[in-house]
């Protein structure tokens, strides 16, 4: 096992809106390594974004993010040979992650239009806070809440 927690990498803003989020979610919908191809996806869907609203497109990424992020969830803890779903606090990194793998997901499962088009939609539905993603939260919120009773076991 190691030691201590590995350190967490730097990441250098992204060239467009110069945003560490940003880039963060861009490294998120990499796939094979093409950089590019995933910069401009999520850069088109900023463009749809900007296009369909007239907001600034960062905002309501950030506000998506803040939406589609979960405050509680479950992890098992295996206490006297049985094993407990305990509820718990997310960390705000992994709050952030699990959002942008959730939006990932959605946009991922809309089908029949280009994945830009799908991103941008399923951020402008979490925005308005619909959409597979909030389903997502809202099951992992159920889950803590239905397992109260095992809340003061530590993890």
């Amino acid at each position: 096992m190691r030691r201590r927690n590995a350190d967490r990498r730097k990441i250098d803003p992204d060239v467009r809106y110069n945003n560490v989020k940003v880039q963060t979610f861009i490294n998120h919908v990499l796939k094979k390594g093409k950089k590019n191809v995933a910069a401009s996806l999520v850069y088109g869907a900023f463009d749809i974004m900007a296009e369909k609203t007239g907001k600034d497109p960062v905002e309501l990424f950030e506000q998506a993010i803040q939406n589609a992020s979960p405050r509680m969830e479950v992890r098992p803890r295996r206490i006297g040979g049985a094993t407990y779903q305990i509820p718990m606090e997310v960390p705000t990194h992994r709050q952030f992650t699990l959002a942008t793998r959730w939006l990932l997901e959605a946009a991922r499962a809309r089908k029949g239009q280009p994945f830009d088009q799908c991103l941008a939609d399923e951020f402008l539905s979490a925005v308005n806070n619909e959409g597979l993603a909030i389903r997502k939260r809202e099951e992992a919120h159920r889950m803590a809440k239905a397992n109260r009773a095992f809340s003061h076991f530590r993890v």
